[in-house]
């Protein structure tokens, strides 16, 4: 799909709408990253451009740059040329560091930008990223990697066959609360993990934004909110699953959901015995990370916000920092391209957790188990 063709289509259901009512690794656990980031006091801060400046960039990473030790906002890449002014303005992002989607190509030479951080509606990742990696520019892509396992591995043989980095966006890799998770199950603190339970669900209330459209989205909540129970689950203890079965919600929202599902619950079975039991929706509240272990058990809640995350343990509250999640995954991300090193979410992690979507949404439609 081109950039124009995306454009197009994200007018397309409030189009339709208006036009209605006048007509009638192998296993890739997460790696614990409690060490930060190198200490070297002289190294240059790398330059990110954003590609892409929705909700996400605008409240979320433009801001957490401002507060990065080895990156910084360096470009910007929009389809909106009344953003450029307040952007440039706000950032002090020269003429020269500002793309559309037409000249993004020409980034290549500019030594500035360092890392393209891909911040599009989830079809649009693919291309993106391989133009991106095309013009020799590391790369972050936001989650889900892409729509397809297909596309996935595309961006992975683009990113290598150019030599550059690929990271997934999966901030919750750099966030305390997590990390004590993944070392309390991977670890075994409270001994081997039995059961995981993982919910994250919001009320939408615009059935017209680009989520609800199944070809840009890829899918529904499954997509976009599913995905953090997913990788919840997976990091808890530190394997692929094995299987899962999986169930449509009843749909209760006709017009918001005509082509993607309003809500979906699944089980993910692990190699080691673990079995986790996940629900999202766009029509329900939840935000919780739960495990239980032989000896013991620890829950988030809320577990996949921006901020104000909690835990405890069965031992009592774990009373660890609240941090700027984004701040820390692109610093972190910086610095494996500064000390050569591989990142903890590469893309091989991203075109699992697609491959585990995939296997969701087939579990669901058959009815029937599926073998990962």
């Amino acid at each position: 799909m081109t950039t124009s063709e995306f454009l197009f289509r994200n007018n397309r259901r409030r189009f339709l709408k208006t036009f209605s009512l006048a007509m009638g690794t192998a296993a890739l656990g997460a790696p614990l990253a409690f060490g930060q980031f190198g200490t070297s006091p002289q190294r240059k801060k790398l330059g990110i451009a954003l590609v892409g400046l929705g909700n996400y960039s605008t409240g979320q990473l433009a801001p957490a740059l401002q507060e990065t030790d080895y990156c910084y906002l360096a470009g910007i890449v929009t389809g909106t040329p009344s953003k450029v002014t307040e952007w440039k303005q706000k950032y002090n992002i020269p003429d020269k560091n500002v793309y559309n989607y037409d000249n993004f190509d020409q980034i290549a030479s500019n030594k500035d930008i360092d890392i393209v951080y891909v911040v599009l509606p989830n079809a649009l990742h693919a291309e993106y990223t391989i133009r991106a990696a095309q013009a020799k520019k590391h790369v972050i892509c936001e989650k889900p990697m892409a729509t397809s396992v297909e596309d996935c591995q595309r961006m992975i043989d683009a990113c290598n066959k150019n030599n550059v980095k690929l990271s997934i966006g999966y901030r919750l890799h750099f966030e305390p609360h997590h990390q004590r998770v993944m070392e309390l199950g991977q670890q075994q603190v409270y001994g081997p993990v039995k059961n995981i339970e993982a919910n994250f669900s919001f009320v939408t209330d615009d059935p017209d934004q680009w989520r609800l459209d199944k070809e840009l989205a890829g899918g529904g909540p499954l997509m976009d909110l599913g995905i953090y129970c997913v990788q919840g689950a997976t990091y808890t203890v530190g394997q692929t699953p094995a299987a899962v079965t999986a169930q449509f919600g009843k749909v209760t929202k006709p017009t918001f959901f005509d082509e993607v599902e309003e809500t979906i619950t699944w089980q993910m079975e692990f190699p080691g015995g673990a079995v986790a039991n996940c629900s999202t929706s766009y029509n329900g509240r939840g935000n919780r990370l739960f495990g239980r272990a032989t000896k013991g058990s620890w829950e988030l809640n809320p577990a996949f916000s921006y901020s104000g995350i909690q835990g405890k343990t069965s031992e009592g509250p774990m009373n660890l920092p609240n941090v700027n999640q984004q701040a820390r995954q692109m610093d972190a991300f910086a610095n494996c391209i500064l000390e050569n090193k591989q990142t903890s979410v590469p893309g091989e992690m991203g075109l699992r957790d697609v491959r585990v979507l995939m296997a969701i949404y087939e579990a669901a439609r058959t009815g029937k188990k599926v073998m990962i």
